[in-house]
C-alpha cells in the first residue's frame, strides 16, 4: 500500500512532468524500504526541477525530511532517502543506462502513466 508522501510525490512528479514513473514494492526483497519510486526526466535542468518539486510537496504536507539526498551535485541520478520509501530521480540517459526498474522486475510494479 502506498503512503500519502508517496501520492504526494507523484503527484510533483506529474507537476514537473516526469516519465516513465512507477512504484516498485522491494519491502520483501532488500528489507531496508518498502518503495522505490522511480521517475527521469529529459535533462538535468527537469531532474532538478522535480527533486526540488518533491521535497516542497512532502514538506508543505507535513510530511518527512528525507534522510539523505545523494546526486545534488550534477543531477544525473538523485536518490532521495525517506525511510520507508526512496525517490530516484534520472536524467534520460542514466535512465537508459541504469534501468533500475528493470533490474527490480521481479517485484510488484505499479507504472504511473
Amino acid at each position: 500500500m502506498k503512503s500519502q508522501w508517496i501520492e504526494l510525490a507523484l503527484q510533483a512528479i506529474n507537476d514537473k512532468l516526469g516519465e516513465e514513473t512507477s512504484v516498485v514494492d522491494v519491502g520483501d526483497v532488500i528489507g531496508i524500504t518498502d518503495h522505490f519510486v522511480i521517475t527521469c526526466g529529459r535533462n538535468t535542468r527537469q531532474v532538478r526541477a522535480i527533486v526540488e518539486e518533491i521535497e516542497d510537496a512532502i514538506k508543505k504536507g507535513t510530511g518527512p525530511s528525507p534522510r539523505r539526498i545523494e546526486g545534488l551535485t550534477d543531477f544525473k541520478w538523485v536518490l532521495m532517502d525517506y525511510g520507508d520509501f526512496v525517490v530516484h530521480v534520472f536524467d534520460l540517459k542514466e535512465h537508459e543506462h541504469y534501468q533500475l526498474d528493470k533490474l527490480w522486475s521481479d517485484a510488484p510494479t505499479e507504472k504511473i502513466v
